[in-house]
């Protein structure tokens, strides 16, 4: 037995119950505890009795472990109630649902910057390994970095000359790479590496009478066949969709003529490909797949003024995330025939409302031109975005895109931006309970 009460004592280490291995009786009722080390009681397996009451316990992250514990050992325990926070004064610990306590936090914090300006940034692996394609307009090029291991940082691994290029699109096809790089000046390219050891070359001009002014790419996939779209923000060119016929991809149908469209995002409802186009023009329209081609099936209400969209998927929904540079960008979920407004989140100055999966967390980056970038979470139980960390220092110059990417038991997070360096950060997890 041991007896260690009446004491006043207000702190214990992990280590003092060390070696008790046949105790069976312990009480450290009466004392100034507010919490107790994790662990404390590890390798006691012939406890019956534990004691605990008349302690200041505070009931906040550091009990957790001690309210998993109480089920799951073979030992009556005594707890008493908590003194604290507030909410939970004078509550009976052992009525505590430790599923309501939220131990766990996440932050991005600041890991390499890559020097030049990019208006899109794509994560893609190939060959097994992980890598990064940026379009650097002003650089006129696709830069391709990949990890290196000696030096734990990113460096280039090869480029592609592509002058004012806004899009650099990865597929992945077994040994083929292949790279759709949308110019806005001088027509678009794609490029190619037929196997693994040889270096990308251009292969194809792509559609220069329809793809005047690209705006945006994206890779999917139709009946079973690689396709890309490609948004196009001219008056006299045409947003298009262009599909792999034999070695190259060609012009399969042209979508949206006259609307100047400034993204394209490709995603899935109903169990059918769908296609989102935004444009300066009108409210996005949504299309779906019918018949070997696109066909317009409604638009998106009460959105005017968006930019670009973005969608992902959490607990069997379809959430839209839209970009609007004036006003509020804004949260839409599907209900089975159209998207219906869900949050609203004050955005001036952006171009990028961007939803992002990072290991185990929904999030999504509002970019903006005039303030701190921000990250929100995505919390199940309220189904809504709550605000998590500002993106910086250093801050984000005019972010365009953000693309995680995970590799060697790291997760980080790429930030490109039009007016200022690439800025990488990574993702780490807080065990607050610890």
């Amino acid at each position: 037995m041991g007896f260690i009460e009446d004491n006043e004592i207000g702190s214990i280490s992990k280590n003092a119950l060390r070696g008790l291995r046949s105790l069976t009786h312990l009480s450290l009722a009466n004392n100034n505890l507010e919490t107790l080390p994790r662990f404390l009681f590890r390798g006691l397996e012939t406890l019956t009795h534990v004691d605990l009451r008349g302690n200041p316990f505070q009931c906040d992250c550091r009990v957790l472990w001690l309210l998993q514990w109480m089920p799951a050992v073979n030992a009556s325990v005594g707890t008493g109630a908590c003194a604290g926070p507030t909410a939970l004064a004078h509550r009976q610990l052992r009525h505590l649902d430790p599923k309501t306590f939220k131990c766990r936090a996440i932050e991005l914090s600041w890991f390499q910057m890559v020097g030049e300006s990019a208006l899109g940034v794509e994560s893609f692996s190939y060959q097994g390994e992980p890598h990064v394609v940026l379009a650097q307009p002003f650089a006129g090029r696709c830069l391709i970095l990949t990890w290196d291991y000696s030096l734990q940082r990113f460096r280039p691994e090869e480029e592609l000359s592509a002058p004012s290029v806004v899009s650099c699109k990865p597929l992945v096809l077994g040994p083929r790479l292949f790279m759709l790089a949308a110019r806005l000046w001088g027509g678009s390219q794609l490029w190619a590496r037929p196997s693994p050891g040889l270096r990308l070359a251009p292969t194809q001009a792509l559609a220069p009478r329809r793809l005047l002014r690209p705006n945006d790419a994206e890779l999917l996939w139709l009946d079973g066949r690689p396709c890309f779209v490609v948004a196009d923000a001219s008056k006299a060119g045409s947003t298009t969709l262009l599909c792999q016929d034999g070695p190259g991809f060609y012009p399969r149908q042209s979508l949206h003529a006259w609307h100047r469209d400034t993204d394209a995002e490709a995603l899935e409802l109903d169990g059918r490909p769908h296609l989102l186009l935004a444009s300066a023009s009108q409210r996005p329209v949504l299309f779906h797949w019918l018949g070997g081609r696109f066909e317009r099936r409604t638009d998106i209400p009460e959105a005017e003024d968006v930019y670009a969209t973005r969608h992902f998927q959490a607990g069997g929904d379809v959430f839209l995330c839209l970009t609007r540079y004036i006003g509020d960008s804004m949260v839409m979920r599907w209900d089975g025939s159209m998207f219906r407004p869900l949050q609203q989140l004050p955005s001036r100055g952006a171009h990028v409302f961007q939803p992002l999966l990072i290991a185990r967390d929904q999030l999504a980056i509002l970019g903006s031109d005039f303030a701190f970038s921000q990250v929100f979470r995505l919390e199940p139980d309220k189904g809504l975005l709550e605000p998590l960390q500002e993106l910086g220092p250093p801050a984000l110059v005019a972010p365009r895109a953000f693309a995680p990417i995970t590799l060697a038991g790291r997760r980080f997070l790429f930030a490109a931006c039009f007016k200022g360096p690439t800025q990488i950060y990574q993702h780490h997890e807080l065990d607050l309970s610890a």
